[in-house]
């Protein structure tokens, strides 16, 4: 069998070419620019494109099936030459359904917590070296691979997306995905350049769970209002298991999770993270782990990268880095950090980068998101605007959005780190949120800098 990837150095897209070639397919790709980790992941299989760039030498009548990447245009020259040659044409997900057609498939989807959520299930089947194929948004520790697929494991774990497919279908992921078990973890409104009100958004929920098999079980978080309305009007010939927050306490600087008058140790902590761990608690009871193993095997558990992920710490001060982006995410991070550190103020740091949260008519939704922080510090570098596309936002209009008087805002990271140089870390932790990259700063070069002042 032989693939094509447009796009190939795409965060999944690389992940699956990768996936297909330990598989045994015959893999080759194209795209314009690749970037590390992938150009190297790539380079390591052999699968790293000579050149950088489309060539409609590259579609040939060798080709079996074409992988399309979100990141590839509608008028790409390989993909016209596809459809010109009749060559099948997939997208990642419509491809990874095609390969779990045969087996269980589990499904996490939501507004927040995906990426977390997948990952404990799969840390825990590992845990028990229980086969699985799975898809997930982050690198984890004992995974060599974002993408697993083989012929012999019994199901599937996707973290489901419901972000658009690919440039030439509109669907959002999760939809293609057709679970027998889904798990929904709460829905806040997002991604509005797709999805431009929240009734839309909430209704491509609606679609999901639609979409889960007759006999299949939807877990859901039931606090979420949302949430409920779907589950309850939803259909009949499934099994609906709702979810909460569970019982925890907080002894000399960790979490514990209260289970059957036991105290459960955690290496991760806040009551977001508590919720990812019930709710996927549930997915693997649905998977024959009863709570006694699932409790063992989680209690091993440390995190998905990027996901409050310690950058380093001395006796004083903790310096973390998070994916917050979105208002419901930038408020359960910040009270995680300040309740689990009561003791130590908080300097929390945000960058606005992506298209909801540049775009001036969202930006009120962050009112309160950062109530918990005792030095808020916002970013945002007005070229990115620039590159969306958006009108420009003031300064005065991301405070006013915010709402928070202690707010500080930065449109310049030099300046921002010369800030967090004048403080005085004892007894103070950092925490550094975004979906990018703060335009370039080293987190651990931070951290350095800031222990050896």
């Amino acid at each position: 069998m032989k693939v094509h990837f447009i796009a190939i150095g795409g965060s999944a897209m690389h992940n699956l070419a990768i996936a297909l070639h330990k598989k045994g397919y015959k893999i080759s790709g194209s795209d314009d620019e690749i970037f590390e980790p992938s150009k190297s992941r790539l380079k390591k299989y052999g699968l790293l494109p000579k050149k950088e760039g489309w060539d409609v030498l590259n579609i040939n009548k060798d080709i079996d099936a074409i992988i399309l990447g979100m990141h590839a245009r509608k008028d790409n020259p390989e993909l016209l030459k596809a459809k010109e040659s009749g060559i099948k044409i997939f997208s990642y997900p419509e491809y990874l359904y095609e390969q779990s057609k045969n087996k269980k498939r589990v499904v996490i989807g939501g507004s927040h917590g995906k990426t977390t959520i997948t990952a404990i299930i799969l840390h825990v089947l590992n845990y028990y070296k229980i086969n699985c194929d799975y898809i997930v948004g982050a690198q984890l520790d004992g995974f060599e691979v974002m993408v697993k697929l083989s012929d012999d494991a019994p199901f599937m774990i996707f973290e489901g997306d419901e972000y658009l497919t690919s440039p030439i279908d509109r669907r959002p992921k999760f939809h293609l995905y057709k679970p027998d078990i889904a798990l929904l973890s709460g829905i806040a409104w997002d991604h509005i350049n797709v999805f431009p009100t929240f009734e839309n958004y909430v209704e491509q929920f609606r679609i999901f769970i639609d979409l889960i098999s007759d006999k299949g079980t939807l877990i859901y978080y039931s606090e979420d209002n949302e949430l409920e309305n779907l589950a309850n009007s939803s259909k009949s010939n499934i099994k609906k298991i709702p979810y909460l927050l569970p019982q925890y306490v907080i002894e000399n600087g960790i979490t514990k999770i209260i289970y059957d008058q036991k105290k459960i140790p955690l290496r991760v902590f806040g009551e977001h993270n508590l919720m990812n761990i019930n709710g996927a608690r549930l997915v693997c009871n649905e998977l024959g782990i009863n709570d006694n193993n699932f409790y063992k095997a989680v209690s091993t558990f440390k995190g998905a990268s990027k996901r409050l992920e310690l950058v380093d710490k001395n006796n004083h001060t903790s310096i973390f880095k998070d994916f917050a982006h979105s208002p419901s995410k930038l408020k359960a991070t910040t009270k995680a950090v300040k309740e689990q550190f009561p003791d130590r103020d908080l300097v929390a740091c945000m960058e606005l980068h992506t298209f909801s949260s540049l775009n001036i008519d969202f930006l009120e939704h962050y009112k309160g998101s950062m109530e918990k922080a005792d030095i808020p510090i916002v970013y945002y570098n007005p070229h990115t605007i620039e590159l969306k596309k958006l009108p420009p936002i003031s300064i005065d209009s991301v405070k006013n959005a915010f709402g928070n008087k202690k707010l500080q805002i930065y449109t310049d990271t030099s300046l921002m780190v010369d800030y967090l140089m004048k403080i005085n870390w004892k007894n103070k932790n950092l925490l550094m949120m975004s979906s990018g990259n703060f335009d370039g700063i080293d987190f651990s070069s931070l951290a350095s800098e800031i222990f050896n002042r």
